[in-house]
Parts: structure tokens; C-alpha cells; sequence
């Protein structure tokens, strides 16, 4: 038992000695610690007043260099202000010599003025004398004048104005003759220049009317297929048909241009039959032009047969047959030509029966007397001309020869049905609608050239005939000679020219007559 106490006391002792032991240990820890830390606080309070010293050393430098840096600008702005300063008081002492001097001049030559305007007026007092006294002379004259001619001064200067403007008249006259006799000479040269005008001005609106087709395409590939490797299958067919092949941005669509009606069909037919078939390539490309050729020389067969069956007109040769057939493809003012030739023969016809003139030849002479435009882009010269030379080569009747020739008014008509077919050709060319014209624009054309050339002093009446093509006037006699109708006839094709526009051209015929009447009672 008493063992057992002792050890129990030794245990709580050791126990109590152990904790006495670490409470002053760690009272000792604590001091140390706090000792550590009292240093390193004063260690970074003496870093910080290093710091703010260091701090405000650097400062009191820049303010020192910004300082120095301030003085040096201002100087150098001051340097700059004195030098400009200086600049421009020199500009001004410059300036203000070049007024001074330009105030001495000006004053020199206020004086010269001063001296010629006095000079001046002595010469202008000279002046009024000097007219004074040429009135006062040339009063006397005139009375001397007045007395020798027995005219006064309003009568002479009539006299003298009237003798003046009838030699000018003649001088007139006689200028025109001679300024058209050289215009008739240089005719050729300034035909072609106005030709070739002509053909520009109205080239977009004519050509996309009569010298255009267009040929419609499946799709935009065949664009493609058509030109072919390199251009060769358009080449192919351009050289073939002698057409131009338009290739543009035209969705599903290709356009042929070209002046002769009849190659741009053989093409238009080639390229539609190419399309059907799918195959294009330069050796089916000529067979289907060759074919596409044959076609259209059997149409214009079929066509001229027609023509001359639908005008019963018989016994014309086989090669004018087919050059008849070729006007289906010709047009003039965009009206079909074969149309206007069928037309003209039946009213020349109906015309001949009517008086009782060999119907059937006016018929065939109004069938052929275009028959020259089918060949007008081949040969060279009018289609009057034309016709006559074809007409004469397959021996037609010489009847029918002269109504070609005659049927434009270039030869004067010698028979009846020369006469007919030159007015039925009048009538079908003219009659409203016929050639784009319609009936109300035709009136005010026709009206209009009457009042423009009744407009002139000295005209007494004037009539539009063939269908506007020709404007006759008569004059009064006693008012307009026969010099002074070569002025008139002269100005007023000036002005139809300046103010109206009307299809190919107009002939001005001037008419004067005198008449003398009695009765014998």
C-alpha cells in the first residue's frame, strides 16, 4: 500500500515538475520571439527613411533638370520671336519702299495724263471745228447735187437701193449657178461623206431592225460548244456565211449581224439545225451551211414563183424568177420589197384596165421595176440601173426595160404604162402605214412643206405632190423675175432641210407664168 502511494506521489511530481518545465520554456520562446521581431520592425523603419531620403533626392534632381529644361525652351522661343520680329519689320521696310516708290510713279504719270488730257482737248476743239466745217461743206453739196439731179435725198437713196439690190440679184444668181455647177463637180466625194453620216447617225436604230437576228439557244452551254476549241467552229462558221456572230452576255441567246438579209437566213438556218443535232464541228458545220443554203435558194424559188403566180404574169425567165424571190428578203423603209413589187403590179394592172392599156404588161413591168435591189449589194450603182442592165441581159420587153428606168423620174416617161407603174410605185411607197409612217404624221408632213414654202414673199400657191416627194410653187410674176427664183428656190430647200425630216428627198419646182387675156368684140 504504502508502495503503491509512493510511486502514485513520484508520478504526480515528475507530472508537475514537467509542466513547470514547459510553461517557463515557452515564457522564454515568447520573449525571444518578441526580441526577433523588435529588431526587424526597427531594421524596416530604417529601410523606409532610406527610402523617402532617396526619394526626395531624386526629386529635388528632376526639378533641378525640369527647371533647366523650362529656361532652355523659353530662351530658344525667344531666340525664334526676336528672329521672326526682325524678318518681318525688314518685309515692311521692303513693302514700304515698293509703296513709296509706286507713289512717285503714280505721280509721274498723273502729270502725263494731265498732259495729254490737255493735248486732248485742244484736239478734240480741232475736231468739232473740223466737222462743223465738213457739215457746213457737205450740206452745200448735197443741195449742189439735189439741184444738178433734180432727185432729193430720200429719192436717190431709194434709187440707189433698188439699183443696188437688182445687180445683187443678179450677182446672186449667177454665184448660186456657179457654185452649183462646182458642187455638181465635187458630188461624188461629198456623197460618199454624207452617205457614210448618214450610216452612222442611224447605224443602232436601222441595224437592230434590219440587220440583226437572233438565234434562241437550249441553255448558256451551247454558247460554249458553238465557239468551240480555240474559235474554230464560230471561225468556221462566220467564213462559211459571211455573217458576224454576236456571243455576249444574252442569257440563252446568240445574235447574227449582217446587211444581206438572204446570208443572215442560211446562217440563222445552219445554226438552228447545229443546235437540234448537238453535233458542231467544223465538217458538220459546212454540211449544214450547204444544206441550210439549198433551202433558202429554194424558198426564194418558191417565193418568186408565188409572186408571179399571185400577179398572173407569165413567160419571165427562170434567173429573174429567182431574183424576184430574193426581194422576199430585201426591205426599203422596212417595208418588204417582193410585198411592195406584188402591190405595185396590181395597181398598174387595175390602173391599165381602166384606161384601156395592155393590163398584163403594166403588171410585169410593176412585178420588175425594183427587181435591180436584189442585187444592189452585190453591184455596184443605183438599183434603176441595176434592173435595167438585168432586164436587157435576159432580153425582157423593152416596154417593161423603160418603165424601170422611168419609174424614179431619172429618164422622162414615154408610154402609158411607164407612166402607171411610176405612179402605182408612188402609191404603194406613200400610202399611210406603208412605210412606218402613220396617217396623221403623213398629213402634217405634207401639210407642213406646203406652209414652209408659202411662207416666202412672192409665192402665191403651193402643192405637195408624189407623196411629199416633190413641192410645186407657183409665183407671182410681177413680184419674182427669173433671177431672183434661183434665191428662192435655194432657200427654201435650205430651210425644208434645217426643219423637217422626211424619208429620201424632196424636189423643189419654182413656177412662174405670165398671161395676157383680151376678148375681140
Amino acid at each position: 500500500m504504502n508502495t503503491w502511494l509512493v510511486i502514485l506521489l513520484c508520478c504526480g511530481a515528475f507530472l508537475i515538475g514537467a509542466l513547470v518545465c514547459g510553461f517557463i520554456a515557452f515564457k522564454q520562446g515568447i520573449k525571444s520571439r518578441m526580441r526577433t521581431a523588435e529588431a526587424e520592425i526597427g531594421s524596416a523603419e530604417k529601410e523606409a527613411e532610406r527610402i523617402v531620403n532617396e526619394a526626395k533626392k531624386n526629386a529635388e534632381n528632376i526639378k533641378k533638370e525640369t527647371l533647366i529644361e523650362a529656361k532652355e525652351e523659353i530662351h530658344r522661343h525667344r531666340s525664334e520671336a526676336e528672329k521672326e520680329i526682325k524678318d518681318r519689320r525688314n518685309d515692311v521696310s521692303r513693302q514700304e519702299r515698293r509703296v513709296q516708290q509706286k507713289e512717285e510713279t503714280l505721280d509721274r504719270k498723273l502729270d502725263n495724263i494731265e498732259k495729254k488730257e490737255e493735248t486732248l482737248q485742244s484736239k478734240l476743239k480741232k475736231a468739232e471745228e473740223t466737222l462743223a466745217e465738213s457739215d457746213r461743206i457737205k450740206r452745200s453739196q448735197l443741195d449742189m447735187l439735189e439741184k444738178i439731179s433734180e432727185f432729193t435725198k430720200e429719192q436717190a437713196k431709194e434709187h440707189l437701193l433698188s439699183s443696188l439690190e437688182n445687180e445683187l440679184i443678179h450677182e446672186k444668181a449667177v454665184k448660186i449657178q456657179a457654185y452649183e455647177a462646182k458642187i455638181k463637180e465635187e458630188c461624188d466625194d461629198k456623197a460618199r461623206q454624207y452617205i457614210s453620216l448618214a450610216i452612222a447617225r442611224c447605224s443602232s436604230e436601222q441595224v437592230s431592225e434590219t440587220a440583226v437576228s437572233v438565234v434562241p439557244l437550249p441553255n448558256d452551254e451551247m454558247k460554249g460548244r458553238i465557239i468551240g476549241r480555240e474559235g474554230r467552229n464560230i471561225r468556221t462558221i462566220e467564213t462559211l456565211t459571211g455573217v458576224d456572230l454576236i456571243i455576249d452576255d444574252t442569257p440563252e441567246a446568240i445574235t447574227l449581224s449582217c446587211f444581206d438579209q438572204v446570208r443572215r437566213e442560211i446562217a440563222r438556218i445552219a445554226l438552228e439545225k447545229l443546235i437540234q443535232d448537238g453535233r458542231i464541228h467544223p465538217t458538220r458545220i459546212e454540211e449544214a451551211v450547204e444544206k441550210a443554203r439549198r433551202d433558202v435558194e429554194y424558198k426564194i424559188k418558191k417565193e418568186g414563183e408565188r409572186a408571179v403566180l399571185e400577179t398572173n404574169v407569165h413567160g419571165i425567165n427562170n434567173e429573174l424568177i429567182k431574183l424576184l424571190g430574193r426581194l422576199h428578203y430585201r426591205t426599203s423603209y422596212r417595208q418588204n420589197v417582193l410585198n411592195h413589187s406584188i402591190e405595185v403590179s396590181h395597181l398598174a394592172g387595175m390602173m391599165a384596165s381602166e384606161l384601156g392599156v395592155d393590163a398584163n404588161l403594166a403588171r410585169r413591168a410593176g412585178l420588175l421595176h425594183d427587181i435591180g435591189k436584189a442585187l444592189s449589194y452585190e453591184i455596184e450603182g443605183s438599183h434603176v440601173q441595176i434592173g435595167v442592165d438585168v432586164c436587157k441581159k435576159y432580153r425582157e420587153n423593152s416596154d417593161v426595160i423603160h418603165a424601170i428606168e422611168a419609174h424614179h423620174g431619172d429618164v422622162e416617161t414615154k408610154t402609158v404604162v411607164a407612166a402607171l407603174v411610176q405612179a402605182a410605185d408612188a402609191i404603194s411607197a406613200a400610202r399611210p402605214a406603208a412605210r412606218s409612217e402613220n396617217y396623221e404624221n403623213y398629213i402634217k408632213r405634207l401639210e407642213k412643206l406646203e406652209e414652209l414654202c408659202s411662207s416666202y414673199e412672192g409665192v402665191e400657191k403651193s402643192y405637195a405632190i408624189q407623196a411629199g416627194r416633190e413641192v410645186r410653187i407657183m409665183v407671182q410674176p410681177e413680184k419674182v423675175n427669173d433671177e431672183k427664183m434661183v434665191i428662192i428656190a435655194r432657200e427654201i430647200v435650205n430651210k425644208i432641210e434645217d426643219e423637217l425630216d422626211y424619208p429620201g428627198q424632196i424636189k423643189v419646182h419654182l413656177i412662174r407664168e405670165s398671161r395676157a387675156v383680151e376678148y375681140a368684140k
